[in-house]
């Protein structure tokens, strides 16, 4: 398995570069590849995304500096930005023996276990996809750390050919405000947190990329190797 960090990058030349790998991986010319980035601050609109999810009017998305686009991931609406762990593996699940399901639950647990190492208790719920800090959703606690029912990281994956694109986006410092123009995950009201906000540092969202790298190798049974843009790209 494949890993590089690839800095910040738009949002369209990311998904163009997913395309590109996907047909590599479902014709065998590459192995599973692990994307692993920032974004510009973008909201992206799922498949059972519509406008209305988007909030905020188009004056106040111009002067923050937010586009919107809408994707062919699974989900709803959500935000990416600076400061936000963005993962894309593109993996043939079909070999590794997993469904559609099983490999987003695959996925949440390499970001619990990712989380477990910047001492962050995090959790799946229940009939909701992601990882949560502090229980159930849909109870909110004022001042409570970490805040009752918030998530930290949302999933959303594509698959081809029994191969998957997209993959998850861990909130590590990111700048939370962002949530407040969308309607998170479809989920009206829903609590959102980061590394940051729950454990008062700031680790590099580098080093938490490589962090939940590892634990995705790990849990796919791969061997990993780091490998640069470069060679992405060629």
């Amino acid at each position: 398995m494949r890993a590089v960090w690839l800095g910040t990058v738009p949002y369209g030349l990311a998904l163009k570069l997913q395309h590109k790998l996907l047909e590599q991986r479902k014709n065998n010319v590459i192995p599973d590849t692990l994307l692993l980035l920032e974004h510009p601050h973008v909201f992206t609109l799922g498949r059972r995304a519509d406008g209305s999810h988007v909030t905020a009017d188009e004056d106040t998305l111009k002067s923050a500096s937010v586009e919107v686009v809408e994707t062919d991931r699974g989900g709803e609406a959500t935000y990416h930005g600076p400061g936000q762990l963005v993962a894309y593996p593109i993996v043939s699940i079909r070999e590794a023996g997993l469904g559609p399901v099983a490999y987003v639950r695959l996925l949440e647990e390499a970001v619990i276990g990712a989380l477990r190492d910047y001492i962050v208790s995090g959790h799946r719920v229940v009939g909701k996809t992601g990882v949560w800090v502090g229980g159930e959703p849909g109870t909110r606690v004022t001042d409570s750390i970490p805040p009752a029912g918030a998530k930290v990281a949302a999933m959303g994956v594509r698959v081809s050919s029994g191969v998957a694109m997209h993959g998850f986006a861990l909130n590590v410092i990111t700048d939370l405000s962002y949530f407040g123009y969308i309607v998170p995950c479809g989920m009206p009201g829903l609590t959102v947190a980061s590394i940051a906000s729950l454990t008062r540092k700031r680790p590099s969202v580098r080093d938490v990329g490589e962090s939940a790298a590892v634990h995705l190798a790990r849990l796919l049974g791969r061997e990993m190797k780091w490998v640069t843009a470069e060679e992405i790209a060629g």
